[in-house]
């Protein structure tokens, strides 16, 4: 789980004192011992003596209670997506902590400002969105919102360094940046799979362009209730632009208990085994047959990969035009650090730059007129196109 992670992370490599609080014995314990599983490989492999991971642990607090949170700096929660759930656990931890404590929400779509509504010190409450799994992605996206202080968006981003990571700070948003940007992209691969395109040639084109992870395993390691959830979230926030497919088949699969990896079954089947190729769920393709659209044109490689990738690029451009992001090189290493844009190609607006913004702005606008309005160039983009402008130079 991300809470005990961040809690590894924070003993591990900032060298923190950490409570790690959980509503049961039963959960802390599953807690404690996945992080102990993950020092014990550590020292199998050399990396750290077994006295260092006894020191380690040492700093780790383990408890069902709010024992000493009268002396933290600052609480990180990672609680469940749900704003109710949210705001409780906001008012029950501003009981335990002193007024200079940070609170610091780990979502990776609820807007903080709606978070912060539940908080006696909003200039307090700031998201740290960490990227899964914890001890291996690099990113942290730090969200503040108007009412953050500068001193607590501070605190978080000295945090996050010590943790190792590679800190981006974004104003509040729904889905914030990489969620937002990712959402439109998530939206066209269900399209794409609607209109019968097989799962394992998805995953082979978004490679063939430099994706680390094939698009549709993508969609089964973010998890497809959380694919299903965010969609659901955020077309009330964008509508349009982050339509294309039919999410009622998001929640056929997660009602047949196709939720991705972490159930074993969602696009693909999940046997356990490392490498090898990977079968796909004969029972989640027959859900696809029911929510099968006509292709409107043949799936050509480099059509197939400009529509996935031109969406979430436009998205980004977005996201710099409304000053989301402070500055087209946050946006890049957003992107390639906490998912995965092809590091060679330098992310989405080194993309447009050597792409050619109005190359692009073609592109998107020939996919509006054959697909719809979930293709709309950015106005920040036109403009760029028909003034030549770079976002580099």
């Amino acid at each position: 789980r991300s809470s005990d992670l961040i809690a590894e992370v924070g003993i591990q490599k900032a060298g923190h004192d950490v409570i790690l609080k959980d509503t049961s014995s039963k959960a802390l314990g599953r807690g404690m011992d996945q992080i102990s599983k993950n020092f014990a490989k550590r020292v199998k492999k050399r990396q750290l003596t077994s006295f260092e991971r006894d020191k380690l642990m040492a700093r780790l607090y383990p408890q069902i209670d709010y024992n000493g949170f009268h002396t933290v700096d600052m609480v990180i929660e990672a609680v469940f997506e749900d704003l109710e759930i949210k705001h409780k656990v906001v008012k029950e931890i501003e009981q335990h902590i002193p007024d200079t404590c940070v609170f610091a929400s780990n979502t990776s779509a609820l807007p903080i400002s709606k978070i912060a509504e539940a908080s006696r010190r909003p200039e307090k409450v700031v998201g740290m969105h960490y990227f899964s799994p914890v001890d291996k992605m690099p990113l942290l996206e730090i969200i503040t919102t108007d009412k953050t202080s500068n001193e607590t968006a501070a605190a978080a981003v000295s945090v996050g360094l010590k943790q190792g990571k590679t800190v981006i700070v974004v104003r509040d948003g729904p889905g914030f940046y990489t969620t937002r940007i990712l959402s439109p992209l998530m939206a066209e691969i269900v399209r794409l799979l609607q209109e019968g395109l097989d799962p394992k040639e998805l995953d082979r084109l978004s490679k063939q362009f430099g994706f680390p992870v094939g698009f549709a395993t993508l969609a089964d390691e973010v998890g497809i209730d959380v694919a299903a959830h965010v969609a659901e979230d955020l077309s009330k926030a964008f509508g349009n632009r982050v339509a294309g497919s039919d999410v009622g088949l998001l929640k056929e699969l997660v009602a047949s208990g196709f939720t991705g990896r972490k159930a074993g079954r969602g696009i693909f089947v999940y046997s356990g085994k490392k490498g090898g190729n990977r079968e796909i769920n004969s029972a989640a393709g027959e859900i696809l047959k029911r929510y099968a659209i006509a292709p409107k044109k043949p799936h050509v490689a480099e059509d197939v990969q400009m529509r996935l990738v031109s969406r979430f690029v436009n998205e980004a451009v977005l996201c710099l035009q409304e000053e989301i992001l402070r500055s087209p090189t946050d946006g890049d290493i957003g992107a390639i650090f906490g998912l995965g844009f092809p590091p060679f190609l330098g992310g989405p607006f080194r993309f447009v730059d050597s792409y050619g913004a109005g190359n692009l702005v073609k592109k998107i606008q020939e996919y509006q007129s054959t697909y719809g309005d979930h293709f709309q160039v950015a106005p920040m983009l036109e403009e760029y196109a028909k003034t030549a402008r770079k976002f580099y130079n």
